[in-house]
């Protein structure tokens, strides 16, 4: 499987997918903890996270994928959200939680 398969089945096999740099638990770069912490303070329990720093072809094939040049990269049901800065935006709106409801993530 190439990179870019590898990217489009991750996100249509999961339902809340975040590309990243690092782990959930141990983020390496702001960007990416800010992301992990929206999530968390939305009510996601459940993300699959990718560390695009392990390999450097699925870290352009995610940019190619949504056309989007930064990392981290949010999507829903298949579906991409934005980096972290739209995350947060989308939060203080309160865009990210009815996003998350309206897709069945989580309850409201």
């Amino acid at each position: 499987m190439d990179a870019k398969d590898f990217v489009h089945q991750t996100v249509t096999d999961n339902p809340v997918v975040l590309f990243m740099k690092g782990s959930a638990q141990f983020p390496q770069c702001g960007f990416s903890g800010r992301a992990i912490q929206l999530l968390k303070a939305n009510g996601v329990t459940q993300v699959a996270t990718v560390n695009v720093l392990e390999d450097e072809s699925v870290r352009q094939a995610v940019k190619d994928y949504a056309n989007w040049p930064t990392i981290p990269q949010l999507y829903v049901k298949g579906e991409f959200v934005g980096g972290s800065d739209i995350m947060g935006e989308m939060h203080e709106s309160g865009e990210l939680k009815q996003l998350l409801v309206d897709a069945g993530v989580i309850k409201a």
